[in-house]
């Protein structure tokens, strides 16, 4: 299955409320969403017709979360009104304003990628997707951090160590989607501030000079999952109902947790 493929069915499945996307390009994954959404890019050339209520933002990611409540575009999405007519709590206009999907597909460094993580995360829930694409580079070439080939994943596969070792709290799957994979991060928490603090440690062991050193694993995606798998697991269902009745995550996480070790035991 093709990443934009796997891309329009994690919209499905999460019934996503809101869309995050940094790194839009030419607009092809950004055309998926239906929902209130934000697109980063300090340098987009969208040539595809979009059909969301979307703030299209012209700005570095690091410069957009700098600004004073870079959210606020999304509250809108969230009415009492609104919420009433489609059957959800008209509480959660009053609530913190949360991410349901974010994708992370900007500047192919793993330290960029780790920073638009960690911004994405201070406005996630339990509930929250999150998704880095480029994560199952085929060759160290295209794994290089200074770019010398036609398709280029940089190194934001060390995110998937990064992640395990700093934050066990998370539940990570790896996505066997074609052409470079992706990751999906499950269980975020917006009080964890351990990737932060640990941030100038993190870069001074991961940032070393070409040629990466890929592991075996990533390159012969040994611990991927199908994506079909992914998609047609049936914890979806019940994650999007805790999500809209704002369930607690000391009550709706640790549930989720056991099905997605389900989903990944044994790789």
């Amino acid at each position: 299955m093709k990443r934009h493929e796997f891309l329009r069915g994690l919209h499905k499945a999460t019934a996503n409320r809101n869309y995050l996307e940094i790194g839009v390009n030419d607009g092809r994954s950004l055309t998926l969403s239906r929902v209130p959404s934000i697109a980063v890019d300090p340098a987009f050339k969208v040539v595809t017709e979009i059909r969301c209520d979307v703030h299209l933002v012209k700005a570095t990611s690091d410069d957009f979360f700098a600004r004073d409540n870079p959210l606020g575009h999304l509250k809108g999405g969230r009415h009492p009104v609104r919420n009433l007519r489609r059957g959800r709590s008209p509480i959660g206009y009053w609530r913190r304003t949360t991410l349901d999907l974010a994708f992370i597909d900007g500047m192919h460094l793993f330290e960029y990628a780790l920073r638009d993580f960690i911004n994405i995360e201070k406005h996630s829930d339990w509930s929250s997707v999150i998704v880095f694409d480029d994560m199952l580079p085929r060759s160290i070439d295209e794994a290089a951090r200074d770019r010398h080939t036609d398709a280029w994943t940089g190194d934001v596969y060390k995110l998937i160590e990064i992640l395990n070792r700093y934050r066990p709290d998370l539940v990570t799957v790896l996505v066997d989607t074609q052409p470079t994979g992706q990751l999906i991060v499950f269980g975020a928490d917006h009080e964890n501030t351990v990737l932060k603090d640990k941030y100038d440690e993190i870069i001074a062991e991961f940032q070393v000079p070409d040629p990466q050193k890929v592991p075996e694993t990533i390159l012969e995606r040994v611990k991927a999952v199908t994506p079909e798998a992914l998609l047609g697991a049936d914890f979806w269902r019940p994650l999007v109902r805790a999500r809209n009745r704002g369930l607690s995550r000391s009550r709706g996480w640790q549930p989720l947790r056991s099905a997605l070790e389900g989903l990944t035991a044994g790789r």
